[in-house]
């Protein structure tokens, strides 16, 4: 067989390697042939060794280091490797070095040094690349392009984000998703729907990164909107989206819409993978649907850590300790291992269902079994359901055992949770403890409600009415009460205390509507007592006095 003859099969065996094991063997034939230094059988070679799952990047590594002059495209074949490792400091070694050899970045070297700059969140170094795009003449290159953008927005820096942006030529999707995922982590939601306006073609990504941004940011109605818009324009939601849906849901209520996404996911053949199953355990725990949110989970074939989690919270907040404990125990057996949110899940099933005892034995293991290092949460857990069980000085000492370092804002959560339960058990004596140091931590409204409201309950009425002198003095503002009701689809948000005139206009819709007339009926005698006084685009409800 020729030598020429033999190379090509020898390339054609390296592209079916599926184990490292093949690839050193058909690496040493490689070599006995003479092509250690072939800069095609190299790449492909670094390229093998750079995948996530089967790969090894230090083989990768200590090929390169052997490589007596490697090109520009193997050099950016080791880069992208140890980025996907999210390794990000070899990279700039590399680029270093190509610089030194008088080599010319391209518009794949490129990128991939501005990812490493962006997962470095590394400002400068990210300029300094900057300037060799713009000396090298690949600003209006729409790959570095919307890089450039990228790295921007990573670092902070989103009125040069937009400079890049307007400097590409030709935008594609890709470049509008950027900036709207990037306006999304700022908590610009506004610009990030202009941005989205303003694409001229809205593909699925496009879309998935609007819905996002309404999501992440707390809008969830907006969020679900756009995801009704999505549908009536025949696009069909990916995994992402259909994340986002679901968390909207879960924090609006909205069952009938989450209901929906689950039956198309059956529908439609989704692959019910991790995440989307643990969005929909989530989205019917939240909704009060815990049978739906057990099957659901039941028939994951695969669950993580935060699957188990969520569904062990499920549980306690529906009451139901017990099984959330029986549940952690079966976690366990499955060979995962507790993170700190899952003692969270768990501490608070304790306190939901007042098991003190079973509450202090996982506590005292969280460090002696698991290494886990107690956070505010877990001491608010714990503080929580000792004061439930009206062991005042227990819990006390809990917070005066938090750790040095924690801040005021975690304090006063302990503290607040003690509060709550001398509330519970109308324990004056404590309260005033617990109101006191908490006073001298943050000035909220709900500290004066509930010491106020300790004290009518035992009659002294002149105590009560200086905690709400005192609020008023200090200009305390009282945060408003708010609830949520779904009709036809849509989430309709009752907020408590805002005043208006517009009731007829508010009611009409739903006395027009035959399956909305009850709803109507009920409604009524509500406004003639005074309660609901005013809709602009939500309903808004107020209480006397």
């Amino acid at each position: 067989m020729s030598r020429c003859r033999r190379s090509s099969l020898l390339l054609q065996l390296l592209e079916k390697c599926q184990t490292m094991r093949q690839l050193k063997q058909t690496q040493a034939q490689i070599i006995t042939i003479g092509l250690a230094q072939d800069a095609f059988a190299l790449s492909r070679l670094l390229a093998f060794c750079s995948h996530p799952t089967h790969g090894s990047l230090s083989h990768a590594h200590l090929l390169f280091r052997h490589i007596h002059s490697p090109t520009l495209c193997v050099r950016n074949t080791m880069i992208k490797a140890f980025l996907l490792r999210e390794d990000y400091a070899n990279p700039f070694e590399i680029y270093s070095g190509l610089l030194r050899d008088g080599l010319f970045p391209d518009n794949y070297t490129f990128p991939y040094v501005l990812k490493t700059c962006a997962g470095l969140r590394d400002l400068r170094a990210g300029a300094q690349v900057h300037s060799h795009v713009v000396k090298l003449g690949f600003c209006s290159d729409t790959f570095v392009g919307n890089t450039l953008a990228l790295m921007y927005i990573a670092c902070g820096d989103v009125s040069s984000a937009r400079e890049a942006f307007d400097g590409i030529l030709q935008r594609d999707a890709a470049s509008w998703t950027v900036m709207i995922s990037g306006y999304s982590q700022l908590g610009d939601v506004e610009t990030a729907r202009m941005m989205f306006d303003e694409s001229p073609v809205k593909d699925r990504g496009i879309w998935g990164a609007v819905i996002s941004a309404y999501v992440h940011n707390n809008c969830f109605k907006e969020g679900l909107s756009m995801f009704r818009l999505l549908q009536a324009q025949g696009l069909e939601p990916d995994e992402g989206v259909l994340v986002c849906a679901l968390c909207a849901c879960a924090q609006t209520g909205a069952v009938d819409i989450g209901s929906w996404i689950h039956h198309y996911v059956n529908r439609v053949g989704f692959a019910l993978s991790v995440r989307l199953g643990t969005a929909l355990v989530d989205m019917y725990l939240k909704c009060g649907y815990l049978n739906s949110a057990e099957k659901v989970f039941d028939g994951m074939t695969c669950k993580d850590t935060v699957c188990w989690n969520v569904m062990i919270l499920g549980l306690a907040m529906h009451g139901d300790g017990e099984r959330a404990l029986e549940l952690f125990t079966c976690m366990k057996k499955e060979g995962l291992k507790p993170d700190d949110a899952t003692f969270v899940a768990v501490l608070s099933a304790c306190s939901h269902s007042g098991m003190v005892e079973e509450g202090l034995e996982v506590f005292k293991s969280m460090r002696s079994l698991y290494r886990v290092e107690p956070r505010s949460e877990h001491y608010v857990c714990v503080v929580d359901f000792l004061g439930r069980a009206g062991h005042f000085q227990e819990a006390k000492g809990i917070i005066e055992g938090m750790p040095l370092n924690s801040s005021p804002a975690e304090r006063a959560m302990a503290w607040r949770a003690l509060l709550s339960a001398c509330r519970n058990h109308t324990e004056a004596r404590w309260a005033e403890v617990a109101a006191g140091h908490l006073l001298g931590l943050e000035d909220h409204s709900g500290v004066y409600v509930l010491l106020s409201n300790i004290y009518d309950t035992y009659g002294k009425q002149d105590d009560a009415w200086r905690m709400r002198n005192c609020m008023k003095l200090r200009g305390v503002p009282k945060m408003p009460g708010c609830s949520s009701i779904q009709l036809g689809g849509h989430v309709h948000e009752f907020v408590a205390g805002i005043k208006g005139e517009q009731i007829v206009t508010c009611l009409a819709p739903l006395k027009r509507g035959n399956s909305h007339e009850g709803l109507y009926l009920y409604l009524c005698p509500l406004l003639l007592a005074g309660c609901i006084i005013h809709q602009s685009e939500h309903l808004h409800l107020k209480r006397d006095g």
